[in-house]
């Protein structure tokens, strides 16, 4: 499985989650994108569908019926039921996958970069893991690096 963490230093969550989920959308993949709270779930949402029109881009909430419809579906939970091959952890909280997804995101900021950390040790114990490291640069440019 491959791990991305995107460490927010320039965006906030949303223009970040909003990025993400664009491209994944555009490489053909359905998202599930997790994060704590209802309140929380809604203002990424309203992220997503406030998207310039050449970007818009629809979701939906777990537990408000045709899920299985939904290009990127919004939940507390990690429940695929959109078939996601797409995870975002929109929060900074890592929470275990399982197995079917091909590509997780966590995305973090300066509240839970120690989480983070912990998580990329953890993860580079694990066989078969894929870990890469995305950073904003002075122009707030997404560049892989240390």
């Amino acid at each position: 499985m491959r791990v991305d963490f995107y460490r927010l230093s320039r965006e906030t969550a949303e223009s970040a989650v909003a990025l993400l989920a664009r491209k994944s959308v555009e490489a053909g993949k359905k998202v599930l994108l997790v994060a704590d709270g209802q309140e929380r779930l809604q203002h990424f949402s309203r992220s997503l569908w406030d998207s310039p029109p050449e970007a818009f881009l629809a979701n939906g909430m777990a537990g408000a019926g045709q899920e299985e419809r939904q290009p990127i579906l919004l939940s507390e939970t990690i429940d695929p039921a959109n078939g996601a091959q797409f995870l975002i952890l929109a929060d900074g909280k890592w929470r275990d996958p399982g197995e079917g997804f091909e590509r997780v995101m966590l995305v973090f900021n300066e509240g839970t970069i120690e989480g983070a950390r912990a998580c990329w040790r953890k993860l580079g114990e694990k066989a078969g893991m894929e870990r890469n490291f995305w950073k904003q640069d002075d122009s707030g440019r997404w560049v892989q690096g240390p």
